[in-house]
């Protein structure tokens, strides 16, 4: 049974990527709500949230190396004022070899994840990094 737990988990884990792959728009960043303007709640539950959502993001979550991130601050994407956190390490590929360390912002509308940034050099610049030793925990 616990074998048939596993691929259970796999599967379901697969359509969520399919699904977020499916969401991912011609800048290459992930969408996830409609924006939102006006205000924005600072995310309470951002280390949560990202947790959850690297676990499907990476090809393989276990054994991240090197991991830090910096609290979420506001900053301005796509014209709208967003709190963004930025997240740095080293995950494996589809290979099991260790890419380069990676930086990623992550914007957060109405408190929740929205989408990720990849070319997060502008938002990430300044950030205040301390140790994620949680994203380094994680498993499938």
């Amino acid at each position: 049974m616990n074998v048939n737990l596993q691929k259970l988990k796999r599967a379901a884990a697969a359509l969520v990527a399919l699904g977020l792959g499916a969401c991912a728009g011609p800048s290459g960043n992930v969408s996830f709500v409609e924006s939102a303007s006006g205000a924005q709640p600072f995310p309470t539950a951002y280390r949560t949230d990202l947790l959850a959502f690297m676990r499907t993001y990476l090809n393989d979550p276990v054994g991240v190396r090197g991991a830090v991130l910096a609290e979420p601050v506001q900053r301005s994407v796509g014209g709208n004022m967003r709190y963004i956190a930025c997240v740095r390490y080293a995950a494996k590929d589809f290979n099991g070899r260790y890419t380069p360390v990676q930086e990623r912002g992550v914007a957060f509308v109405d408190g929740r994840l929205e989408r990720v940034v990849d070319n997060s050099a502008e938002v990430c610049a300044g950030a205040n990094y301390q140790p994620f030793p949680e994203m380094e925990k994680m498993t499938r």
